[in-house]
């Protein structure tokens, strides 16, 4: 399968779910859906990060030799949301190195406090850093404390999952006690 031309045609949800069952587990077509990725253009990019996203679900170890590519993405200025929200989802699904997190971190307490981010981008964020801080007591906190400030002025998914990751670190705290 030609990746590229195919990822120009039609992006319904169906052909991307096609997509990503040909990639299937085979790192050696997930590398050149990664390469199609960076090459652009926009259109091309988007459409390959959401199949990315898709087969990361399903098989999480074949994002690890390319992470550093797929986080370097979110590092232009002018980071299209569609690459921001589906490179979010997929991090929710995958073991991220200790020489990512700091990074990583800082990003998603940005979207999170960001109101004019999408609120997809800002869900996505919260599970990626609960994961990220589990063993960080202090950053819980600044977390939680975020999220209890942002709850009034939030969309509906986003106090959803809010409240889901708040209920967590309050059990939490309540197991350490």
């Amino acid at each position: 399968m030609d990746l590229r031309l195919t990822l120009s045609k039609s992006p319904t949800k169906d052909n991307l779910r096609k997509i990503a069952d040909y990639v299937g587990n085979s790192a050696i077509r997930f590398k050149a859906l990664v390469e199609v990725y960076q090459g652009g253009p926009y259109r091309i990019t988007q459409r390959a990060v959401h199949v990315i996203s898709l087969c990361v679900e399903k098989h999480p170890n074949l994002v690890a030799p390319h992470l550093r590519t797929i986080l370097a993405m979110l590092e232009a200025d002018d980071v299209p949301v569609a690459i921001q929200r589906n490179t979010m989802r997929l991090l929710q699904y995958c073991e991220i190195p200790r020489r990512f997190r700091g990074t990583l971190v800082d990003r998603c307490f940005g979207y999170i406090t960001d109101r004019g981010t999408p609120v997809a981008v800002r869900a996505f964020s919260m599970t990626v850093l609960h994961r990220l801080i589990e063993n960080e007591p202090d950053l819980k906190k600044e977390l939680q404390i975020i999220l209890e400030d942002e709850l009034p002025y939030a969309s509906p998914a986003f106090v959803s999952r809010a409240r889901k990751i708040l209920q967590t670190i309050e059990r939490q705290q309540v197991g350490i006690q």
